[in-house]
């Protein structure tokens, strides 16, 4: 079991930080969307389908069942329960190692991961309030998702909206509303995990880290 005591995991407190810095991006994004960003606590759209969530990410929310187990044990039994439940209906299609939540690599692989679980419901959202049960936990996609943001991988693609979101903004309006996310930040503490474990990180979804 992981130790919900955070001086096990230094990397965490630089992982705080990095929060807070995304916090703070969205904010003001936020306050620059103006009517145009449309998300509020219960709109639970884009906690449907699965997504992949980074190493550190994986390692955040580890932690933070770590916490609800020893703070809040109710809670925690009944996360784990909605993911168990989760992986036993999904686990078959997994495509990755179903053993270890392991995502594969190959183009077969992640083509497979595009039709994975599409609508199910992600096990931290608790379905009787509509809110995340690790929120102050939840995953960097999580974190961004709503406010224009421009893809990591291709700059070049422009920007992405959620789809609920600045529906009747222009092209300005949304440019002007573009979320600054600390991308490099990232990526140096996930180097640093990497060196940490003297292995390469993986990609994980969050059912597995939630049981």
């Amino acid at each position: 079991m992981i130790s919900s005591n955070p001086e096990h995991f230094p990397i965490l407190d630089q992982d705080a930080a990095l929060l807070q810095a995304v916090d703070a991006a969205f904010a003001d994004s936020a306050r620059r969307s103006g009517k145009h960003l449309v998300c509020r606590p219960g709109c639970t759209q884009c906690c449907h389908g699965a997504f992949a969530i980074s190493a550190l990410d994986a390692l955040r929310l580890r932690n933070e069942m770590a916490r609800l187990r020893d703070e809040e044990p109710a809670l925690a039994t009944a996360i784990r329960a909605r993911a168990k439940s989760y992986l036993a209906e999904f686990t078959g299609d997994f495509p990755g190692d179903a053993a270890t939540g392991i995502l594969g690599e190959g183009d077969e692989e992640q083509a497979a991961f595009e039709d994975f679980a599409n609508d199910a419901p992600c096990p931290a959202l608790n379905p009787v309030t509509g809110l995340c049960d690790v929120y102050r936990a939840r995953p960097m996609t999580c974190r961004v998702f709503g406010p224009p943001i421009r893809s990591a991988e291709d700059e070049s693609e422009g920007l992405a909206v959620c789809e609920l979101c600045f529906t009747e903004a222009t092209p300005d309006e949304i440019e002007a509303a573009e979320m600054q996310v600390p991308v490099e930040e990232e990526e140096r503490l996930l180097e640093a995990l990497e060196s940490q474990n003297s292995s390469k990180t993986h990609e994980t979804i969050v059912a597995y880290c939630l049981i």
